[in-house]
């Protein structure tokens, strides 16, 4: 959708039909998510269908956190949530709401319901309570407590809020159908006992509504118009629209913003599936709590702050989400289109670096000993603007490994043994002999330099077909570079339902290099993107030290997709 206005979707064509029937005034949507995590891209395809869709129509856009579960919620991940949405350009300008903001209503309509005897207090355990569910293929049945009179159920409710009994003795229950073909209209849960501390209301509640229950009344309080979300809810929706009409929102009403309303419109669209990685935040957490990552931010986690410290762009992202687009349909993307969109981003950003990830010394037989040239190079060929900068040549130099062979195959067209290429806008050189120590590893290669062949300079029109990156070895910085790649196996299939995918885990996600680099990735920031030539983009992590400037790989140069 980023960039494409004018390119509409189904869920647009559903909202332009609301807009031309009256059904609403004025498009409001919200971004609800649960703060029991870190955003990952998959949280981002809903975030930039909700905000995008207000911006397009002159709309609002609200920041919910649907903040229902004590045992899993925490402040740290409402902060890095905030932060993660303005990182990616946009501003909830409908404002910050919590779900906790409305358990007074919440509980006030709960009481209504019961006495409408649209609910009741049921006994059964978790255990008896899925046996009488049914099945797919079977209905359920009626607990024994579902026909309790009203005063008995409100009774036991207002003791429940009281902190009398203990957790699991009791919950609330819609009285919807327990013979419904789908499963959420099953008398649904709403109320349950917990005594956990909750990161907002501290212990002020012992009793906690349930999700399907707090979010379309959250919807509906806040004069939500469309309520966008992922198509996992779909199933969920009668009952989102049980709550809806049963606490009253569906009667034309003026809503909060003043607006003529009928309640909220859930609408779902595919949720965003990649290859080659996990999109559950219950696997994402058991990745960090077993060790296998480094935390929520390693660069290979799909979480945004993950993606941020690896160096994506949020252009970059929503790039990826726009391409994408809106279907009805699940399916799974492909990672390389999301790196496809990364390096279409930095290939005319980030300025070009030389750096050796594995260095082999290349020494000059007859370069002058202590002579010392200063070349100039430009920090992006296709954009002059962007400047020049003074790198030093001499002597003894750092190439990297891949770059020769002793006993090359034909059309290799790199260095070795009688073979000449160009260093980058320096000098043709030559192989004349291989340094081995007493184990036999090569450890250096003598070489001769062509003088008259300086780029630029008279002399220089000579033509190899070969041409390296390289760094002066007494004038450059040394290097930690991270080289990061996919969490999955590209062989094991992509189903993260699977319950192996701790064993599908990439042995090679991760590889470390100690390398040189140009001095510039010593005095950049944190964050920081640059390419090294004929490597790679990589990006300055916070692990970097004045001593030893850290560089994650964000992609390599190969693009691998295909549209």
């Amino acid at each position: 959708m980023q960039n494409s206005p004018e390119r509409s979707n189904f869920i647009w064509d559903i909202i332009d039909e609301d807009l031309r029937l009256g059904r609403c005034q004025k498009v409001h949507t919200r971004f609800p998510p649960e703060p029991n995590g870190y955003l990952h891209i998959g949280h981002c395809k809903a975030m930039v269908t909700n905000f995008l869709t207000a911006e397009k129509y002159g709309g609002l856009c609200n920041l919910r956190f649907d903040d229902t579960n004590p045992e899993k919620e925490e402040t740290e991940f409402v902060d890095s949530m905030m932060e993660d949405i303005h990182w990616m350009g946009f501003h909830w300008d409908g404002g910050l709401y919590y779900a906790s903001e409305y358990y007074e209503e919440c509980y006030r309509i709960a009481e209504d319901f019961i006495k409408r005897d649209l609910a009741y207090i049921d006994e059964l355990s978790q255990e008896e309570m899925r046996a009488y569910r049914g099945t797919l293929t079977e209905p359920g049945r009626n607990s024994p407590w579902r026909d309790r009179p009203w005063e008995e159920s409100l009774d036991l409710f207002r003791r429940m809020r009281a902190g009398e009994f203990e957790e699991g003795r009791m919950v609330l229950r819609a009285k919807i159908d327990m013979a419904s073909p789908n499963m959420n209209m099953r008398d649904p849960t709403m109320y349950r006992i917990l005594y956990k501390e909750h990161h907002r209301t501290g212990n002020t509640w012992c009793i906690y509504p349930m999700y399907d229950y707090a979010h379309p009344l959250g919807d509906a309080i806040e004069g939500i118009t469309h309520s966008l979300c992922s198509l996992e809810y779909e199933d969920h929706r009668p009952l989102y629209d049980w709550v809806v009409e049963k606490a009253g929102y569906r009667t034309p009403h003026t809503d909060k913003h003043g607006h003529m309303s009928t309640g909220p419109r859930q609408i779902e669209f595919a949720r965003l599936n990649l290859t080659r990685t996990v999109m559950s935040k219950r696997y994402l957490r058991q990745l960090v709590e077993g060790g296998y990552v480094t935390g929520w931010d390693d660069p290979r986690m799909p979480t945004l702050i993950g993606m941020r410290r690896r160096g994506f762009s949020p252009a970059a992202i929503r790039d990826f989400i726009d391409r994408v687009g809106l279907a009805k349909a699940d399916s799974v993307v492909d990672y390389a289109l999301l790196e496809h969109c990364v390096r279409n981003d930095l290939g005319d950003k980030a300025p070009r670096v030389m750096a050796v990830l594995k260095p082999l010394k290349v020494i000059l037989t007859n370069w002058p000993e202590g002579k010392v040239d200063t070349l100039t190079m430009e920090n992006h060929p296709e954009h002059p603007d962007m400047g020049e900068r003074q790198v030093s040549f001499g002597r003894e130099l750092w190439i990297d490994q891949d770059d020769f062979m002793e006993n090359p195959p034909k059309k290799f067209f790199r260095l070795s043994p009688g073979n000449e290429v160009r260093l980058k806008g320096a000098y043709i050189i030559r192989c004349e002999e291989v340094i081995r120590d007493d184990a036999g590893n090569i450890t250096a290669l003598a070489c001769t330099v062509d003088m008259d062949s300086r780029s630029g300079s008279p002399g220089s029109e000579r033509r190899v077909k070969g041409t390296l990156q390289w760094v002066n070895a007494a004038d450059c910085t040394p290097i930690e570079a991270r080289l990061y790649d996919p969490l999955l196996r590209e062989d094991e299939g992509d189903d993260e339902d699977r319950k192996d995918f701790i064993a599908r885990l990439n042995d090679k996600s991760l590889v470390v290099e100690r390398g040189y680099a140009e001095h510039a990735v010593l005095d950049a920031d944190i964050g920081w993107v640059c390419q090294f030539l004929r490597v790679g983009y990589f990006c300055k992590d916070k692990d970097s030290t004045p001593a030893l400037p850290v560089m994650n790989r964000v992609v390599s140069l190969k693009d691998s997709y295909r549209p």
